[in-house]
Parts: C-alpha cells; sequence; structure tokens
C-alpha cells in the first residue's frame, strides 16, 4: 500500500478522504496549507499527493508549480468542487495525473488513487494480460503519466475544444469527436466524462477498429456460454460494463454495416440481447463515439448509416491537428521533456534553439501522439541538459533554419541574406507590430479571419476590436 500525502484545509473532509484511504490499507499524511503541504513534500518520502485546489494560503496549481520547480515529481490527483474542465485542464497541465469532483465516494477515491499510482509506475501502457476481459469498467485513465499532457493547450484551436467539452459536459446529448489519428480524441471523451453528471460512473472503451468483425458484437453486448466457437462460458459486454457512465466507441466508421444496424436499436431504446440470449436488458449509458474519417462522407459513400450518423452526431467537437496549434507545439514538447526525464532519470531541462525550429516546422502527421514518441526516442537514446537538432528522429530533425543547421551559422539579422527585417524597422510601438501581424495573418489566408485567429493565437473578436481601435485611431475607414 501507498503513502498518501493529502492536501486539504477542511478538517471533516480531511478525516473523511482519511479514513477512506486508511479502510483501503494507505498511510495518510495530512497538510491543510500550501505551505505545509510544500515543507511535507519535501521531507517525506510519499507516494502521491492528493490535493484540494483551494487553500487557505495559496492555489493549489501555485502548489503544483513550486512542487515542480522543486524538483518533487510524485503523481498528483486534484479534488476539486469547482465543475469547470478548465481547471481540471490547467491542474492536468501543471502535474496533475487525475482529478476528483466533490464530493467523492470512497470506491471513487480509492479506485481513482490505485489508478494514478499504477500508470505512474509503468512508463508506457502495461499490455493486457492474457486472461484479461477486452473490455472493462476502466474508470482510470490508461495513458502514461505523459500521455495526459497531451490534452494540454493555449491555443485558440484548443480554447474552443475547452470550451466545446465544458458545455457538452452538462447534458447527456451524445457527442461525436472527429479528428486525425493521435490528436487526442479518447483524452476528450474522458474529459467530457468526468465534467459530468456521471464522472462517479465507469468510462468504457471500446476500440472499433481492433476488434475482428465477428467479435464485435459480442465485445458490445456480451455473449452467452456456447452462443459461438469459443464462447466457454458466460461474459458481459461493454452496454453492461459502461452501465451508469459513459460508453466511447473508438473509430466508430469501421463498425459493420449490419451491427450499425444494432447499435442504433440500442442507442434508441436502451435495451439489448447478448448474443445467444433471448433475454431483453436494459441499461442506461451515454454515448461518445469518434472516428478519423469524415463521417458524412462515410454516409454518401454507402459505408455508415445516415440514421446513425444523425442518432450520434448531435454535439459535434473537431480536434485540431498538431501543424494547426502554434505554440502547444513547444508547450507540449517542454512538458513530455520533463516527464520522460524523470520516469528515465535523465536530465533534460530545455530545447535548443535548432531543436525548437525542427518541432515548430515539422508536419508531425502523427500529432501529439507523434510528438510523445519523439521525445521519448530522445530522452531514452540521449542524455545531457540540453536537447539538440542532432538529437531528434531523423524524421522530425530534417527542418533546419535557411543557411545552416545552427544559430551561430545564421546571417545576421536584416541582412539581405536573412530574409528577416532590418532590427531597426522592428523597434516601433507595439500596438503596432499587433497590427501588422493581423494584416499579415489576414493576407496569408486570404482573407479567412478565423484561419488567421487561430494561428495568432487570439480569438476573432480579438482581431476585430484591434482593427477597428486602429482605424478609428488613424482615420482609417474600417476594413474589416
Amino acid at each position: 500500500m501507498a503513502q498518501i500525502l493529502m492536501v486539504e484545509d477542511s478538517p471533516t473532509n480531511a478525516a473523511l478522504y482519511a479514513a477512506f484511504l486508511e479502510d483501503a490499507g494507505h498511510t495518510v499524511l495530512h497538510a491543510d496549507t500550501g505551505k505545509q503541504a510544500l515543507k511535507t513534500a519535501e521531507d517525506s518520502n510519499h507516494d502521491l499527493m492528493l490535493l484540494d485546489l483551494q487553500l487557505p494560503d495559496m492555489d493549489g496549481l501555485d502548489l503544483l508549480s513550486k512542487l515542480r520547480g522543486a524538483g518533487i515529481v510524485k503523481p498528483v490527483v486534484v479534488l476539486t468542487g469547482n465543475g469547470s474542465v478548465r481547471v481540471a485542464v490547467d491542474a492536468m497541465r501543471d502535474g496533475a495525473m487525475d482529478f476528483l469532483m466533490k464530493p467523492c465516494s470512497s470506491e471513487k477515491l480509492t479506485e481513482t488513487i490505485s489508478s494514478a499510482l499504477e500508470r505512474y509506475s509503468h512508463s508506457s501502457n502495461p499490455p493486457l494480460s492474457a486472461d484479461a476481459p477486452p473490455v472493462g469498467k476502466n474508470e482510470g485513465s490508461s495513458s502514461s503519466k505523459a500521455g495526459q499532457s497531451g490534452f494540454l493547450g493555449n491555443s485558440a484551436a484548443m480554447r474552443n475544444v475547452f470550451s466545446l467539452i465544458e458545455a457538452a459536459a452538462k447534458s447527456d446529448a451524445s457527442v461525436f469527436i472527429t479528428g486525425e489519428s493521435g490528436t487526442g480524441k479518447e483524452l476528450c471523451a474522458q474529459a467530457i466524462h468526468k465534467s459530468g453528471a456521471r464522472h462517479n460512473g465507469p468510462f468504457v472503451p471500446l476500440n472499433c477498429a481492433a476488434i475482428p468483425r465477428d467479435l464485435m458484437e459480442s465485445e458490445i453486448f456480451g455473449h452467452r456460454k456456447g452462443s459461438f466457437t469459443g464462447a466457454v462460458g458466460d461474459r458481459e459486454g461493454a452496454a453492461a460494463y459502461a452501465d451508469g457512465g459513459t460508453l466511447f466507441l473508438d473509430e466508430l466508421c469501421e463498425m459493420d454495416l449490419d451491427l450499425q444496424a444494432k447499435l442504433l436499436r440500442f442507442i434508441q431504446t436502451g435495451s439489448y440481447k447478448r448474443v445467444g440470449d433471448e433475454t431483453e436488458r436494459r441499461t442506461d449509458i451515454r454515448f461518445v463515439c469518434a472516428t478519423n474519417r469524415d463521417p458524412l462522407s462515410e454516409v454518401r459513400d454507402g459505408r455508415f448509416r445516415e440514421d446513425l450518423y444523425y442518432r450520434l452526431y448531435v454535439v459535434p467537437i473537431q480536434m485540431p491537428p498538431l501543424r494547426e496549434r502554434g505554440r502547444d507545439i513547444q508547450d507540449l514538447a517542454e512538458r513530455f521533456l520533463q516527464d520522460f526525464s524523470a520516469i528515465e532519470g535523465k536530465k533534460f531541462t530545455h530545447f535548443g534553439p535548432d531543436a525548437l525550429y525542427a518541432l515548430q516546422n515539422h508536419a508531425w502527421p502523427g500529432n501529439v501522439r507523434e510528438l510523445e514518441n519523439a521525445i521519448r526516442n530522445i530522452v531514452v537514446l540521449h542524455d545531457g541538459d540540453e536537447v539538440s537538432r542532432e538529437m531528434l528522429p531523423p524524421t522530425v530533425g530534417s527542418a533546419t533554419p535557411a543557411g545552416g543547421s545552427t544559430a551561430a551559422a545564421q546571417p545576421e539579422p536584416g541582412s539581405a541574406a536573412s530574409g528577416t527585417p532590418p532590427l531597426d524597422w522592428l523597434v516601433r510601438p507595439i500596438e503596432e507590430l499587433e497590427i501588422m501581424a493581423i494584416d499579415a495573418a489576414i493576407e496569408k489566408f486570404n482573407g479567412n479571419i478565423s484561419r488567421a485567429s487561430r494561428e495568432l493565437g487570439i480569438s476573432t473578436s480579438s482581431i476585430y476590436r484591434k482593427k477597428k481601435a486602429w482605424d478609428e485611431k488613424n482615420g482609417n475607414t474600417p476594413a474589416i
């Protein structure tokens, strides 16, 4: 069992959660302020921190930052009474592995703690044992600690995703997540589940592309013993495991058309039959699905049922590709570097200029998953304080600044060879530089304000507001 450092200023909550944890066999250290928590964390050999975000002397997110600055790398599970997904996302970005909403049951608390400890103990996802069930309750995330950080982001595109998640979480409506492979569709589904009314229920993911077609019906609905070759016993399916929670159907467009008809009836009625069983069963499930294809194109081409499409496509969320997330690439890379360096016992602290250039200019066809694997590759194969371009995997490190591979080899800024403006030209009021950047982005994307706002990392309303203020100040006719 583990030693848990619980940071909670409410004596009532502290006593309750300590009792839950001690009943599960854990030992509990208690701190009721951020300052005391920091000192206890430095002095103790705790295995996990259970952290309330609202502390009397500091914000819980500030404490997470201080822990990271002190080099204390231990799993953190956040407790919050705030139902906003933004708070949870900020906590995950600052180092938390998971979060729980107050009030929290004994079962949910101990299961989440156990899941976080297990994920932290492994550097990557452990394979399922031969006798493990293909689907299960899976209340905890299956991603590694580094993988959790794949859902951070400050780009306009990701801020829009977070807003949609927050809105969708308040409802039980079906959600259809689209996006390229590796963009974080399952993390999005988990955030919707954790932020909604079903957060105490199970989250059951089922990858429709990874299961043979002749076994998919059994995976969803379960089967009776002897119903087909290999059915050596009765078994429940995802429909039973997800009762009271969320069923996440990943890569749904890979599902066979005949099974799509049965899935549609299941969604409409909430009832189903196991394979080989005539007994009608009922379950209470929220459906979230995802695909890396264009679902409407699949409908037009006859590979996806139109009625199922309209039944599930109630709240659409488009996950942006990594190449369109701007500064998020660097933020993610730095977070992965920090996490994997801690796991592998390496000393990396930052990226060199050429390495950052290559990371920002790579197309990232595998998106966040590709970036995570690239940083893991660097940390495993190399060591040092700084990541240089030469350490990057060949497919990533091929992008180099014009004129040479190192900063020292670059032409002087403002020279004819550099292709950059003279420094004197750049030294002007910030307001003017902002307008120049906005105008350049609008021109680059042929007047597409939404695309310009995404690339600049500001909202479309900010573009209109800044342009309007600039035009009024200079007596110009508004251009947009």
